[in-house]
């Protein structure tokens, strides 16, 4: 229709102006690098002036992929093509690249974990060398903290590795074997407000699974019309002049044709054409449930999620850091044994584990809703004003 048109072309204007503010902000990294015109500090020095260059992580569309999925090439015509095949390919391609980028940022995110434990057992190691050279702990305290503080490298080296699988992961999405990039931006804790589930269910219309039965259903409904008029008997008729040879005479001729049982003839037609409308509304029917169904289940684990992420910030982590700068003053003044100390800095490395599983387990719901809505539902910019980014 004229307005899903209207609706590409919006959407086309919008990318225009990202690619400008995309532009600009590359022009101004160039420009950084290379350092200011007429500014004698050379170009490491920008550090020094605390500017920061902007990282730009760009998602490429598998072309190919779509293409192999929808079965017609992605021209220019593409743009404006409203097939409800193309659009959920087209969306559940993003789906996998959201996912897969979230899986890079996860393991990011275990390596910062990973590094805050071998900080703190570095400390632990400290303090349990300077007991055992002091006489107040045996060498098996020590030796007990060098063990843990193995351990936690261990988990540091799998993350790492772990985080190149996904690296190469998400970059065979475009058909890349090495991928450009060594990490990419994002916040797996910054959980958007959304809507209930009722009011979500009103944005399942826009979902192409659903779309695709408006067209299938405008096509059975013409079947029926069809083949009602199947039933309508045609009527021929005929007029003309007849000429008398023999005295020349002139005769008006007429005829009527009507052919029985044409409603009879029409009626199985009729039946299955509208048996089809009738199965299309059920299919319809059916999907829609089970789409409201899951949009119901995703948005319950996000609402979980951002709690838990929420309260394990709010009031578990900062009585945890309290504990252990407490923990690690007496363990040095010979107040508690390390096997305290250690199951105290093992729970404080839980509790973040767990917030970053509920966060992530968070994101993985909230992008099934926008697969399934169509609404991005991103986080606002909590940045304060006039802040640069």
């Amino acid at each position: 229709s004229g307005s899903d048109i209207w609706d590409l072309r919006n959407a086309l204007a919008g990318n225009l102006a990202l690619n400008q503010e995309l532009g600009f902000v590359d022009a101004i990294n160039r420009r950084m690098e290379t350092g200011r015109a007429g500014d004698p500090a050379p170009a490491s020095a920008a550090a020094q002036r605390r500017d920061k260059l902007v990282q730009v992580d760009r998602i490429v569309m598998d072309r190919g992929a779509v293409e192999a999925v929808v079965g017609t090439p992605l021209g220019a015509n593409s743009k404006f093509d409203r097939d409800t095949g193309l659009r959920a390919a087209l969306w559940q391609h993003g789906t996998d690249q959201a996912r897969r980028y979230l899986a890079l940022v996860a393991e990011q995110r275990r390596i910062e974990l990973a590094e805050f434990d071998i900080a703190q057992r570095k400390r632990a190691v400290a303090a349990a060398r300077v007991r055992l050279e002091a006489g107040a702990s045996p060498e098996s305290g020590l030796l007990t903290a060098q063990a843990q503080l193995a351990r936690a490298e261990l988990d540091r080296s799998r993350a790492q590795r772990a985080l190149l699988a996904a690296r190469q992961f998400l970059a065979a999405l475009w058909g890349e074997r090495d991928p450009g990039f060594a990490t990419v931006a994002g916040d797996p804790f910054a959980l958007p407000q959304i809507q209930q589930a009722s009011a979500l269910a009103s944005l399942l219309e826009r979902n192409p699974e659903l779309s695709r039965f408006v067209d299938q259903r405008r096509i059975a409904e013409a079947r029926v019309r069809l083949a009602q008029s199947q039933s309508k008997a045609d009527v021929n008729w005929q007029l003309g002049l007849r000429r008398q040879q023999e005295n020349g005479d002139f005769g008006f001729v007429a005829s009527v044709s009507m052919p029985l049982g044409a409603a009879a003839r029409a009626e199985p037609g009729i039946r299955g054409a509208q048996a089809q409308v009738a199965m299309l509304e059920t299919e319809r029917e059916a999907k829609g449930l089970s789409l409201y169904s899951t949009l119901v289940e995703a948005q319950g684990r996000y609402v979980v999620g951002a709690l838990e992420t929420q309260r394990l910030k709010q009031d578990v982590l900062p009585r945890l850091e309290r504990a252990e700068k407490a923990a690690e003053y007496a363990y040095r003044a010979g107040a508690i044994s390390y096997l305290e100390l250690a199951l105290l800095q093992a729970e404080s490395v839980a509790v973040r584990r767990q917030r970053l599983d509920a966060a992530l387990d968070a994101q993985l719901a909230l992008i099934e809703i926008q697969r399934l809505t169509g609404e991005p539902f991103l986080a606002a910019d909590t940045a304060p004003a006039g802040a640069t980014p």
